[in-house]
């Protein structure tokens, strides 16, 4: 069944102003040693540097900027495995409302300091996302606060785009955005902004293998469920998410899978040529350019570096040959 909600040019924009003030452009540089490796000249968006370390800041302030103070005084609840849990934690900091974030019991331990650091109730319960999912509607409805998924939300959505405005303003020449898909809110976002600043530009999705639900469901035209086995936190998702999927039908070009292996190798480019740290979602823009290096030979190319922050076990791989 199709979303009845979708997300366009002119939400991005109003987002761009709900979040003046609140953030400022994150910086796009080229790296030449990296250009030279990679066979493209390749310019790094830098949203490793946003204050939670990563692009879905974006979406979190977008939405809490544009709530009725009587909707914040509820509350929010959400799900995450962690970028998107930092950003609605940071965002009901910065607007004096309360938030509990739902957590696998595994989760990054680092990550759940992280979100319990800026305010929030962090619950660790489930064996993955759906098992969090539940818990999180459960408090939702027995505590009468408003539930926010990691991907179906509108506002998340218009709140990255403005990631994209950044990029397509400065550089409505490149030839490819290449764009890191966990839930999808991020491809979507990229296929809106570049319909409208610069339809020459293919924007291009990038998935791990080893968690391809993303992937799959956009090739089907549909969502579909499929196992999650990748170490890229950030790209980790069994399933495709109604919104995401219905815009980037429209938004995306094309679509790739990368090895986990090839997104390590990635992260290592990133931090001994762009002196960048990247987590693997971060990384795996950068990953799809060396796995089809054909496909961009010569091209100039726009790789978002969705976020920095690395797991323990991921900071320790980065040495690895």
């Amino acid at each position: 069944m199709a979303p009845t909600v979708t997300v366009t040019f002119a939400d991005v924009l109003r987002a761009r102003d709900l979040l003046a003030g609140h953030l400022p452009p994150t910086p796009m540089w080229s790296y030449p040693a990296l250009d030279e490796v990679v066979g493209a000249r390749v310019l790094v968006k830098h949203e490793n540097v946003q204050p939670i370390g990563a692009f879905k800041v974006r979406g979190g302030l977008t939405l809490l900027a544009g709530m009725a103070p009587a909707e914040r005084a509820r509350g929010l609840v959400t799900f995450s495995t962690g970028n998107h849990a930092q950003s609605l934690a940071y965002a009901c900091r910065e607007f004096g409302a309360a938030c509990t974030v739902v957590m696998p019991a595994a989760a990054n331990p680092a990550k759940a300091r992280a979100v319990r650091a800026l305010g929030a109730t962090v619950v660790l319960d489930g064996a993955d996302l759906a098992a969090t999912q539940s818990r999180a509607e459960e408090i939702a409805e027995r505590e009468g606060r408003l539930l926010i998924g990691p991907a179906d939300t509108p506002a998340l959505i218009a709140g990255v785009g403005t990631l994209y405005l950044e990029v397509l303003e400065a550089r409505p020449d490149v030839d490819a955005v290449v764009v890191p898909v966990g839930s999808g809110t991020g491809a979507a976002a990229a296929g809106i902004v570049a319909a409208e600043l610069a339809p020459g530009c293919r924007v291009v999705g990038v998935q791990s293998d080893r968690s391809p639900a993303g992937h799959d469901s956009w090739r089907a035209g549909e969502c579909v469920r499929r196992p999650d086995r990748t170490a890229a936190e950030g790209l980790a998702t069994g399933r495709g998410f109604a919104l995401p999927q219905s815009l980037m039908g429209t938004g995306l070009a094309d679509f790739h899978l990368v090895p986990d292996e090839r997104i390590a190798q990635a992260r290592r480019l990133l931090a001994g040529y762009a002196h960048t740290l990247a987590e693997g979602a971060g990384a795996a823009g950068l990953a799809a350019l060396l796995e089809h290096p054909d496909a961009y030979a010569g091209r100039t190319v726009v790789v978002v570096c969705t976020g920095g922050n690395a797991s323990p076990a991921e900071l320790a791989k980065l040495t690895e040959n």
